[in-house]
């Protein structure tokens, strides 16, 4: 199965933007549905963004719809989240999962789809 590592989480202003890198190792990328999700302390895991094993479906939370841009490159071995007009609500560890699918066009809402796990990434912004 493959193993994730995240990256390009940091410190920005209200307004600005970040792009989130999500790494796997393997050989089967294509066959993995991935999603980002995100979390402070105290509160649960939160659902941000999905991808199918394609590329070609994607689906969003509500609360990023039009700010943040999923994307994968199948060839490269990696995901990413293009994030824009970032606000202190987004202040979060970052997630990026992993979950082994025959359906190539499905993607996944909810944490409990998922059963690999990168080891986050932070996200802080300030006001």
């Amino acid at each position: 199965q493959v193993q994730l590592v995240e990256s390009g989480g940091g410190l920005v202003q209200a307004g600005a933007s970040l792009r989130l890198s999500c790494a796997a190792s393997g050989r089967t990328f294509s066959s993995y549905a991935m999603g980002w999700f995100r979390q402070v302390p105290g509160k649960e895991r939160e659902f941000v963004a999905a991808i199918s094993g394609s590329g070609g479906s994607t689906g969003y939370a509500d609360s990023v719809k039009g700010r943040f841009t999923i994307s994968r490159d199948n060839a490269k071995n990696t995901m990413y989240l293009q994030m824009n007009s970032l606000q202190p609500e987004d202040t979060a560890l970052y997630y990026c999962a992993a979950r082994n699918t025959i359906y190539s066009e499905n993607y996944y809402l909810n944490n409990v789809q998922y059963r690999i796990w990168g080891q986050g990434t932070q996200v802080t912004v300030s006001s």
